[in-house]
């Protein structure tokens, strides 16, 4: 598999000479629980829908003072784990899939476990195992602020790229932070991730052991916002939500009595970023980033179903469809474009996203709301236009605009739970 690297403009990954739209999906614990049948199972399944990316982590947790791994998960200690990830390495390579490797959870090194004196020993190991993997993306952090260890995560980092100076490494941070706020001008960094979290807009402080600091700005439900803001550094990285609201998981994380987040919530952060110039998205599952089943007992974060059946989730497969069209047009040299919005414009649920490029606009309308649209760049040439259904991926043409200059959107009412559409217009061949 070819390397991946950073794109010319700073915004985005390439695969050799060609765009990489970054589909991820949150697979945790697939390390820790799963056997080499069911791997290939839960990564057939991924790859047929349009993943690309898939985020584990090599260890997830110790527990106990001799530093035993804690019951039910496989013991990083011995040889056999490490055959066995190598072997996933080469399931993944099979299907073309890069895994987002983390190293070790973040509460690994905000306990100590992992600190200055043997971080840089570990990062060898895994430097001299891996030196020759094509397919690993590493990912340090895990859900954990980056200055409550800088120097440990930096050392590590600059191991880890001295056996391999051109695979990417990022950081995945806490909960409605992002990587930037520490790490964005170290060289060892090569794209931001944000978690946009679990959180609704009217939950910024539940009085959780996991409340934003003050400094790190809290955006609810706009996750589109941590893209403006880590592309408004002078310094010009990609960046993606690796973590937004997982499917099927509460609202707020930690009560189950909440709603649960469903199939159109993850519409939404999905387009919202990504229109707002994400180089990507990474999925989220409540069950499969656990790899639960109902043999384990209660689970965690209210999990309500077996991760084989969470598979066939609907937001799961749907996520295809904007992959699709991503790829389908120049995206690297796209822009977010909400000033081409003359008027429609609104907060929270009924925000318009706008993405163009020079012979396509895509606009993302969550509400189903009207919008009118300012075409003045394209009159010179005739615009298809289509409205597009996130949910299945279909196109149904609406009209070829000719000398348009103003131009009122109108999306349909469907009778689902949720009305979003995205407008599609293509330069007409």
């Amino acid at each position: 598999m070819e390397t991946l690297r950073v794109s010319e403009n700073g915004r985005y990954l390439l695969q050799g000479d060609k765009p990489f739209f970054w589909l991820g999906d949150t697979a945790w614990l697939m390390l820790q629980k799963l056997q080499e049948q069911e791997v290939r199972t839960y990564l057939r399944n991924r790859k047929e829908k349009g993943y690309n990316v898939i985020q584990t982590v090599l260890v997830h947790l110790y527990a106990g003072n001799d530093s035993s791994l804690a019951p039910g998960v496989k013991d990083v200690r011995e040889t056999s784990y490490w055959e066995f990830v190598d072997q996933v390495l080469n399931i993944a390579e099979e299907m073309e899939l890069y895994l987002g490797l983390l190293p070790a959870w973040g509460s690994m090194v905000k306990e100590g476990i992992l600190n200055r004196d043997n971080i840089v020993g570990y990062a060898e190991f895994l430097g001299k195992r891996f030196q020759n993997r094509s397919n690993i993306i590493w990912i340090l952090g895990g859900d954990i602020r980056g200055e409550d260890k800088k120097e440990v995560y930096s050392l590590e980092a600059e191991t880890l790229k001295s056996y391999n100076p051109d695979r990417l490494i990022t950081y995945h941070p806490f909960g409605r932070t992002s990587s930037s706020l520490w790490f964005h001008e170290e060289k060892w960094l090569d794209f931001n991730m944000f978690q946009s979290g679990h959180r609704r807009y009217d939950q910024a402080s539940l009085g959780e052991w996991d409340d934003n600091q003050l400094k790190e700005t809290f955006f609810g439900e706009d996750n589109w916002k941590y893209v403006e803001r880590d592309h408004s550094y002078k310094t010009v990285k990609p960046t993606l939500d690796a973590e937004p609201s997982y499917e099927g998981i509460p609202q707020g994380l930690h009560n189950p009595r909440n709603p649960y987040w469903e199939e159109w919530d993850v519409r939404r952060y999905a387009y919202w970023s990504v229109f707002a110039g994400a180089a990507g998205h990474t999925y989220g599952s409540n069950a499969i980033m656990q790899f639960y089943t109902e043999q384990e007992g209660k689970g965690s974060y209210g999990v309500r179903e077996n991760w084989q059946d969470a598979m066939h989730h609907a937001g799961a497969a749907q996520m295809q469809h904007l992959k699709r069209l991503m790829e389908s047009v120049d995206f690297i040299n796209g822009r977010p474009c909400d000033k081409m919005l003359l008027y429609g414009q609104k907060e929270r649920y009924h925000r318009i996203a706008v993405f163009a490029g020079k012979d396509y606009v895509f606009c993302y309308d969550y509400n189903g709301d009207q919008f009118l649209l300012d075409l003045g760049d394209y009159m010179d040439r005739p615009m298809d236009a289509y409205w597009m259904n996130p949910q299945d991926g279909t196109y149904s043409y609406i009209t070829t605009l000719r000398g348009v200059r103003k131009w009122l959107a109108s999306p349909v009412a469907r009778k689902d739970k949720a009305n979003d559409w995205v407008l599609v217009l293509k330069t007409a061949k």
